[in-house]
């Protein structure tokens, strides 16, 4: 408490953990679940991730990038990843229904998350990948994905 006669409080901790675009209150514990969920299912590694809450149309959705070495199918990723969510939180499942209207996601090297932590002058243990991004970040890591992308694209001569 900062000031009992206005009531004022300061919210300290890991604030930026949980991503509540639209009500769904998907906490990184949910996150973690629900990808192990899908990592169990399909047999596949994914070491790392982050996910944003994105425009889509006059709606929202979620970006997931994840990282994964394995060969892995984004769409049935996609629904797995879903399913499991709506399981574990309940407002998630509701705001599906509504204002949230897509899941997009998106596997990437383990590298790219490494490269891009290392850009930022942040590689090592005591640095951890962004669960959550926004903001300047997100727009950061947008535009390191897709140089990525576009490198990757690009016919080595």
């Amino acid at each position: 408490f900062v000031d009992l006669k206005r009531y004022e409080i300061i919210i300290t901790g890991r604030t930026r953990h949980f991503l509540s675009l639209v009500g769904e209150h998907l906490s990184v514990e949910n996150m973690i679940q629900g990808l192990q969920k899908v990592s169990q299912a399909k047999q596949i590694s994914i070491p790392e991730f982050t996910v944003a809450g994105v425009p889509y149309g006059t709606f929202f959705a979620h970006h997931w990038y994840l990282a994964c070495d394995d060969k892995a199918n984004a769409e049935e990723i996609k629904l797995l990843l879903d399913d499991a969510l709506k399981v574990l939180n309940d407002d998630y499942a509701v705001e599906r229904r509504h204002a949230l209207r897509e899941v997009i996601v998106e596997l990437l090297p383990e590298q790219v998350f490494l490269d891009f932590m290392a850009s930022k002058g942040k590689l090592g243990g005591q640095h951890k990948f962004p669960r959550v991004m926004k903001g300047h970040m997100l727009q950061d890591w947008q535009l390191f994905v897709a140089k990525y992308k576009n490198t990757k694209a690009k016919p080595i001569a």
